[in-house]
């Protein structure tokens, strides 16, 4: 009888040096209908084409500085634009900062955070501790509430630092935000909602930067237990002998080479009675290529390759901070890949779940070989409405889109359409790649099919559909997007948490929830 552990709740996460569940920021947010003494920064929000600038209380001395400084400085509030005017006469601040933010009826969220993480990167420069945001200046109360939350949102993404290993980490921001628009209410709750979004990215983002021995499959299984289960999230976990007993033969053989054997976690967020969305990420806890040894510097950052693993249990983690009324089941097959006299060799067949047999032609295309029993795994025990998997797959998807976008692959145009949607509303862009035809592609002549093909990423695809069967079905490759070596826009260096925005907003828009 197959035996699973659940976790109702966890204390400590024994399995890792030393506990990672510190609060993920220092800085302190308030939101009140007026401003409050003792602010360093006055930060405005200006819409595009503003001659003049007054808030009550200013001074005409105060206009005149300030309007001068504008024309000088040719600021007229376009989007992303940003004028600093220190020590401004007739204001008891030291610093005044503009920042333009173009057509509020146009202004997509995702510029409006990325504003926002420009403003933290200024203010982290400089030795403001207290900061004051207005957007009175936008007339329409609604969209200003929209601007204000997802510049906030902005500030959160940037500020997050992943500093628990070192013995002396430097000073995080700390600044005290206060956010001042006469909807104070609506504010607070957008604002929410987006903070939950935002602790999902960050537990991606800790999951994802975790070292490959601390990281390996059983801590980060016990680490999405221990941070889900509070919300209400149903945790399952199976061990490496339930993993066997299940017949997950191609989830199993990736970790045959490692100390470190496979699991599977499975996170279910039950928002509603529809049938459920599932999510399945890929979980590679460090990947060696196995016997098919990665050679080149990239195996410094191999941790990461858990990072589509680590999206789906971010994703699982915002909706239920959300309280989203949506059935959603993460699936994470979890493994290491290594090398020893047990390991998997070129040339082995596995047997997957679903009783496929697998051609190994590179031990170093082991995700999709882990994905496959997770796939199967998801269908077969849940009987999901639509199945999404994220996985850093191929470096063949980079070479066609870079990091800018993920590949998606579908036959399913409306899985295509709000997926696109969703990358167009977080800034985690996707471009749809062809599933074919490519006859043959993962032909293999001693199994039902191998695991490698050409092209790529699309034999990467094709090899995951098979195991989706007649379920709708997305596959996302989100390979070079997983870390970045230096600050860029709303991410600090470091793991970048993508997918878990992309998901999160695209569950909702499936479920007919936004």
């Amino acid at each position: 009888m197959l035996f699973v552990r659940r976790f109702a709740a966890l204390a400590a996460l024994l399995l890792l040096p030393l506990s990672l569940q510190a609060q993920y920021l220092n800085t302190t947010f308030h939101f009140a209908p007026q401003g409050m003494a003792g602010t360093d920064a006055l930060v405005m929000l200006v819409p595009a084409e503003s001659e003049q600038l007054q808030l009550s209380g200013w001074s005409q001395q105060t206009v005149a500085q300030i309007s001068r400084a504008m024309a000088a400085a040719e600021f007229d509030g376009a989007v992303r634009q940003r004028l600093e005017i220190m020590a401004p006469a007739g204001l008891d601040v030291d610093r005044l900062i503009l920042l333009g933010v173009g057509d509020p009826a146009s202004l997509q969220r995702s510029v409006a955070e990325e504003i926002g993480a420009a403003l933290s990167a200024h203010i982290n420069g400089s030795n403001a501790q207290v900061i004051e945001i207005h957007s009175e200046l936008i007339a329409d109360n609604a969209r200003a509430v929209d601007i204000m939350a997802s510049v906030a949102h902005g500030v959160d993404l940037r500020n997050y630092r992943f500093d628990q290993l070192k013995s002396e980490p430097d000073d995080r921001p700390s600044q005290t935000y206060h956010w001042v628009s006469a909807a104070t209410g609506d504010l607070q709750q957008r604002y929410n909602a987006l903070r939950a979004l935002a602790e999902g990215v960050f537990t991606a983002r800790e999951l994802t930067t975790l070292p490959g021995t601390d990281g390996n499959p059983a801590a980060f299984a016990e680490y999405a237990a221990n941070t889900l289960t509070p919300l209400g999230v149903d945790v399952t976990i199976l061990g490496p002998e339930e993993v066997l007993e299940a017949g997950l033969g191609s989830l199993y053989g990736v970790s045959k080479g490692s100390q470190h054997k496979a699991h599977l976690l499975i996170a279910h967020w039950r928002g509603s009675d529809d049938r459920p969305i599932a999510l399945v990420g890929k979980g590679n806890t460090f990947d060696t290529g196995g016997y098919d040894l990665k050679t080149t510097d990239s195996i410094l950052v191999m941790q990461t390759d858990k990072a589509g693993g680590a999206a789906v249990v971010g994703a699982v983690k915002a909706l239920a901070g959300q309280q989203a009324a949506v059935n959603v089941v993460g699936v994470v097959p979890l493994s290491q890949n290594s090398i020893s006299g047990e390991a998997m060799l070129p040339g082995d067949v596995l047997t997957a779940g679903d009783g496929t047999t697998i051609e190994v032609a590179s031990t170093d295309a082991e995700g999709r070989l882990i994905l496959a029993d997770g796939i199967y795994y998801a269908r077969d025990r849940y009987d999901p409405a639509v199945i999404v998997d994220i996985a850093t797959l191929t470096g063949a998807k980079s070479t066609a889109l870079g990091s800018e976008f993920s590949a998606i692959f579908s036959e399913h145009d409306d899985l295509i359409a709000t997926m696109t949607e969703a990358g167009n509303m977080t800034g985690e862009l996707v471009w749809r790649l062809p599933l074919g035809p490519y006859p043959g592609i993962i032909d293999s002549r001693i199994a039902d099919i191998r695991n490698t093909g050409s092209p790529g990423a699309q034999a990467g695809a094709v090899f995951l559909q098979h195991f989706a069967r007649d379920t709708p079905w997305l596959h996302i490759d989100m390979a070079g997007q997983a870390i970045v070596s230096s600050p860029s826009g709303v991410h600090p260096a470091g793991g970048t948490g993508h997918g878990v925005r992309l998901l999160t907003e695209w569950v909702k828009l499936y479920a007919g929830q936004q």
